[in-house]
């Protein structure tokens, strides 16, 4: 788990955040005398689902301020290319619910940030990776966000009944179709198990499994940071 990618990630997932905006966002973090905060945005490229009728991308807006106080958001969107129409999905955000939060640490900002990861196969799904973390802490994991577009249904789910401190999302089950596969265990421990997660949160051991994509990644001049 120690092996950096190419792209700089805090979990080193293969669906890396932009991180390295992230941080470097960060160095313009104003005094602590500072009145007011800054706003930064950033926008993913698009994933392209497998019949190119639906477009997924996310938008990621930091608000920096002093002494590990800035806070880090995202909202996913969801284009039909065919009809034009527009959907804006707000993840559930699972920190809120962290028994962490409650044990001196509520003064830390959150980082709540979702990158569109994969379309199901038929293209009627898409599967979204939501890193979720505190800034100035070890507190860090990854949730998947499955959006039904036929049913207008969103999903967050992670692995349950399990004792781990990270989960990391890999993409879908090859052996499970439909459920998400991740990669969980303790900061320190040297192997950690596969699990397959379906909608409800069931949770599975899927140790020969691997996990596989659908969609094309499409970069555009709107793409990358974004103006203040």
């Amino acid at each position: 788990m120690s092996q950096r990618s190419v792209q700089l990630d805090p979990l080193n997932s293969p669906h890396p955040i932009p991180w390295n905006w992230v941080m470097a966002t960060l160095t313009e973090a104003p005094s602590e005398n500072a009145a007011n905060p800054t706003f930064h945005y950033y926008r993913s490229p698009s994933l392209l689902s497998p019949d190119r009728q639906y477009a997924a991308y996310s938008r990621i807006q930091i608000q920096v301020q002093a002494h590990f106080q800035s806070r880090a958001t995202s909202i996913l969107f969801i284009e039909n290319l065919k009809t034009g129409d527009l959907q804006a999905v707000t993840p559930a955000s699972p920190l809120a619910d962290n028994p962490f939060i409650s044990r001196g640490v509520e003064t830390l900002g959150a980082i709540s940030i979702v990158v569109p990861v994969s379309w199901s196969q038929t293209g009627n799904c898409l599967l979204a990776r939501e890193f979720e973390s505190l800034f100035g802490s070890d507190i860090a994991s990854d949730y998947a966000v499955v959006v039904d577009c036929a049913e207008n249904r969103v999903s967050t789910i992670a692995p349950t009944h399990l004792h781990y401190t990270t989960a990391i999302l890999l993409g879908w089950s090859q052996s499970h179709p439909n459920q998400v596969l991740f990669r969980a265990g303790n900061l320190g421990d040297e192997h950690w198990d596969l699990w397959a997660v379906d909608t409800s949160g069931h949770t599975a051991r899927s140790q020969d499994d691997r996990a596989v994509t659908f969609g094309h990644v499409v970069s555009s001049v709107w793409a990358g940071p974004q103006a203040h």
